[in-house]
């Protein structure tokens, strides 16, 4: 495993010719990768070539109170039309709990999940909810090893490889191998 001295976009590159290697010598043909504007998604589809299934996931409609999407509608065209399906579907990790937490100042189950994962990582917490909203969508088939990558507000610096589950069955995801991850601020 790689640990990074800081997190950040800064290692964007290096995480995915990581991910890219550990897919080939593990025969892993897919690759989940958050993307809120589509540069990390178009990135790792230049990089991956043949032989690769990617699925990029994004941010909600409305994220954080801003209007429409952070992903402009071209560049979500663009990755589908290359075969990157685009995953835009409630955060399985906050969602609408997280509505009620703010609206009650209490923690909820699926908040305490968020933030235990977040002990790993703000970068493997979103790797394994992108890959349970991947599994949700039914584009990965539950138990499947996949790698799946975060990070924190702009591309990746982690990568991890993980069984998923559906968001129904969250608590039988297995996390197998961490391969990239910052070290903690």
């Amino acid at each position: 495993m790689i640990c990074f001295d800081t997190p950040g976009p800064i290692h964007t590159d290096e995480t995915l010719a990581l991910a890219l290697d550990a897919a080939r010598q593990r025969h892993i043909d897919l690759i989940v990768t958050p993307s809120n504007t589509g540069s990390t998604a178009m990135k790792l589809a230049d990089a991956a070539g043949p032989g690769f299934r990617i699925v990029c996931v994004s941010h909600v409609y409305g994220f954080a109170g801003r209007p429409g999407n952070d992903m402009a509608e071209e560049t979500r065209q663009a990755l589908i039309h290359r075969g990157v399906p685009v995953v835009t579907a409630a955060h399985a990790l906050s969602g609408a709990e997280r509505a009620l937490s703010g609206m009650s100042g209490g923690v909820f189950p699926v908040e305490i999940i968020a933030h235990t994962l977040r002990m790993l990582g703000q970068g493997v917490k979103v790797a394994v909810e992108t890959a349970t909203m991947v599994c949700d969508a039914g584009l990965v088939q539950p138990g499947q090893r996949i790698i799946a990558l975060g990070g924190s507000g702009s591309g990746v610096d982690t990568a991890v490889i993980l069984r998923p589950q559906p968001s129904h069955q969250l608590m039988d995801t297995r996390i197998d191998e961490l391969l990239a991850k910052p070290l903690a601020p």
